[in-house]
């Protein structure tokens, strides 16, 4: 018998899996007096950390004091200030100090995340790290939260120049849609939102695009408090979670709502005082229709389409941030993000898309300049091919 191998190998593997389950409700009068559906996530009374958005606090926080006091709920409220400036490394640990000195039970007292998605971000992430995770849930009251940023396990707080460079998955307990916290919200707030609904129209829901076309203008002029709004809202939840839950983890990386999710991670950082996170996706999902539309995989009558109902919504913004360089830089961080493959989607026609990996800068240029001309104007010049 040979002697063993001094090289010889041990392994132990471990193997585990951990069950994501969880719920969203959308509950009209969630603070209302009678309304216990918060009261389903953690344990009766007890202590909740409610971290609060300041401009939420101004207008709404007297009926959450009083629902919180009115079903003994001891509640420490760390009120936030809005604003993607304030998602930061700063902020997460103001945060954290708060939390430290109101201690909450590991398990069954949860984080109350109440706000934006800047707030739902930071807060979910430092649920995510305290005591290596504690229980959280979120209630979005912007439209972007409500039909988004909310919904996914994602959370993270942005590095440097970077958006979101440092984060986790983490499930909530519960995400609670509120509609009544959108009546409040200012116009461009509310088609900041809508930008995001379009682009999973575009890419993934052709009778949400149609919806959007018939419905969108005035969903949008009365802050989707209609039975239109409403169903529209509820349809574009339903393809979100289609699209986010068999893929939580991101295991797969081409996906199809990373569709204006491109060129827009440079513009938002370049320009924070101009463009709002759908705004900048808004301008990333036409440039990447222009571009598909210049290869012939878009028909020119869907160009066309998404192109009025920009204009039809009154929601695009000024297009002179479209900057080829830091487009194309911005390209090339998503490449990294993406594990070595541009993964951009382009849609082939209303709701359906493919992806490409090799979108060039002179594409970038060809589009930008065209966009600029057909936003800055409001004819239809002919598609230049």
């Amino acid at each position: 018998m040979s002697p063993a191998s001094p090289h010889h190998t041990t392994l132990w593997q471990v193997r585990s899996q951990r069950p994501i389950a969880y719920d969203v409700v959308k509950t009209p009068g969630l603070f209302a007096p009678g309304n216990t559906t918060l009261l389903g996530y953690g344990r009766p009374g007890g202590r909740r950390f409610v971290v609060l958005d300041a401009r939420v606090w101004q207008l709404h926080g007297s009926q959450i004091r009083a629902w919180f006091a009115a079903h003994g709920i001891e509640a420490h409220y760390a009120i936030f200030p809005g604003g993607e400036e304030h998602k930061n490394i700063d902020a997460l640990q103001d945060l954290a100090r708060a939390l430290d000195a109101f201690p909450v039970h590991r398990r069954d007292e949860p984080l109350i995340a109440i706000g934006g998605g800047v707030l739902t971000d930071v807060a979910a992430y430092l649920a995510a790290s305290y005591r290596r995770g504690i229980p959280h849930v979120k209630l979005p009251t912007t439209l972007m939260g409500y039909i988004d940023a909310a919904l996914g396990i994602k959370n993270g707080i942005n590095f440097g120049t970077s958006k979101n460079r440092l984060g986790s998955f983490e499930p909530p307990l519960a995400v609670l849609l509120e509609p009544a916290f959108l009546r409040t919200l200012p116009r461009r707030h509310l088609a900041n939102g809508l930008c995001e609904i379009i682009k999973l129209a575009i890419v993934t829901d052709a009778t949400l695009f149609t919806q959007l076309e018939t419905h969108g203008a005035r969903s949008l002029r009365l802050a989707f408090a209609t039975p239109e709004g409403d169903a529209l809202l509820d349809r574009a939840i339903t393809g979100m979670l289609a699209e986010l839950a068999p893929n939580l983890h991101e295991e797969e990386l081409s996906r199809k709502v990373d569709f204006g999710h491109t060129f827009s991670y440079g513009l938002e950082t370049r320009h924070p005082q101009r463009l709002l996170h759908g705004e900048a996706v808004l301008l990333d999902c036409l440039l990447c229709s222009l571009i598909a539309a210049h290869r012939g995989l878009l028909p020119d009558a869907a160009l066309q389409r998404i192109l009025a109902l920009v204009r039809q919504l009154a929601i695009a913004p000024k297009p002179d941030v479209l900057e080829v360089e830091l487009m194309w830089q911005a390209l090339q961080d998503r490449v990294q993000h993406r594990n070595g493959l541009q993964r951009v989607p382009l849609p082939t026609a209303i709701g359906q898309c493919t992806f490409a990996h090799d979108i060039t800068r002179a594409e970038i240029a060809r589009a930008s300049a065209e966009l600029q001309e057909r936003l800055l104007h409001d004819d239809e010049p002919t598609l230049q091919r």
